[in-house]
C-alpha cells in the first residue's frame, strides 16, 4: 500500500506540475486569438497547484507508514 500512495502522489505531483505549467495556453503570442482568458488560466493554475499539493501529501503520507 505504501508504494501505491507514493506512486498516486507522484503522479499527482506531475499532472499539478504539467497543468500549472501550461495553465496559460498560448503559444509565445503567435497565436494569441487561442490563449486562454485570465480567469481560465487562473483556474487551470489553482488547480494545478492544488492537484501539487495533494500529491505531496500522498507522498509524505505514503513514506511516513
Amino acid at each position: 500500500m505504501k508504494t501505491i500512495t507514493t506512486w498516486i502522489g507522484a503522479f499527482f505531483f506531475m499532472a499539478g506540475l504539467l497543468m500549472a505549467a501550461g495553465s496559460a495556453g498560448d503559444c509565445d503570442g503567435k497565436c494569441m486569438e487561442q490563449a486562454n482568458d485570465l480567469a481560465t488560466m487562473i483556474t487551470l493554475a489553482a488547480t494545478g497547484i492544488v492537484f501539487m499539493l495533494s500529491g505531496v501529501f500522498f507522498v509524505i503520507v505514503g513514506e511516513s507508514k
